[in-house]
């Protein structure tokens, strides 16, 4: 197989493009993975990878591993270890990376369980804590992700940060928070607000049985007053010591823990 070598061969431009911008990436449909762990988790859970790049060096360590999955769909590509270093987002490359096609946009209307666990994520911005939250609820089998006005799923910093908990976990985009609502309303689903407020109800206090829903919030300004008076009960994670605040996605975590029952 002939090793690439230029920067300006077609694929690898559009690996870059889709890499480094949002825009290209809504226009396309598509999406890039790096790291063979995250790729292979890829394919294992079909999820239309249409091309995968191995360096020279990476094709001879990972391929033979990832060609015992059906990869005729695949294109395949060998590039330089020099553009594979190029190109690499990440500290330590591992010489692997793909371009994926996104899945359909899935319906919380079609697909909501009366008696469903489910985490609205309303104006998060980080994406690390995007990815560790998704990572997480796939950990403790949260039902749903719900994204409302947050940062985009499908950048790399996301993806890389669920370690192919993007590929399992169940996860929607809201169409606003009037629908959100009714839809949670005529499904029976009881929605909390996760907010730093000494008169609300204690987390360890509150009852998740049944169907329910937990709001969060922005990283710095938490839930706006307007969406938190509309969920059913207010929640906090009551503390100790002179910390009044967690990290958004240790709080979500706290939050889903407690959902599960586990």
């Amino acid at each position: 197989m002939t090793v690439i070598t230029s920067k300006d061969n077609p694929s690898l431009k559009l690996y870059v493009k889709l890499s480094a911008s949002k825009k290209e990436r809504k226009n396309s449909g598509m999406y890039v993975l790096e790291g063979f762990r995250l790729i292979e988790d890829a394919v294992h859970e079909n999820s239309s990878v249409k091309q995968i790049f191995f360096t020279e060096d990476a094709y001879e360590k990972y391929y033979a591993e990832l060609s015992q999955v059906d990869l005729k769909e695949v294109k395949i590509l060998i590039i330089s270890n020099e553009l594979g270093i190029k190109i690499s987002c990440t500290e330590k490359p591992q010489g692997v990376f793909a371009i994926c096609s996104m899945p359909p946009a899935k319906s919380l209307a079609q697909n909501i369980k009366k008696d469903g666990k489910y985490v609205v994520l309303h104006q998060l911005q980080d994406p690390g804590n995007l990815g560790m939250i998704i990572r997480t609820a796939d950990a403790v089998g949260i039902d749903g992700i719900i994204l409302s006005e947050s940062c985009e799923l499908w950048s790399p910093k996301v993806i890389r940060s669920t370690m192919g908990s993007v590929f399992r976990m169940n996860i929607y985009e809201s169409n606003g928070l009037d629908d959100l609502f009714s839809c949670f309303e005529e499904n029976g689903i009881r929605s909390y607000a996760a907010v730093i407020d000494r008169d609300a109800e204690d987390l360890r206090n509150c009852s998740f049985d049944g169907g329910c829903a937990v709001f969060i919030g922005n990283e710095g300004n938490g839930l706006p007053a307007d969406v938190s008076s509309r969920c059913t009960v207010k929640a906090t994670i009551k503390m100790s010591g002179h910390i009044n605040s967690l990290n958004a996605a240790m709080a979500t975590g706290i939050f889903m823990w407690e959902m599960s029952g586990r």
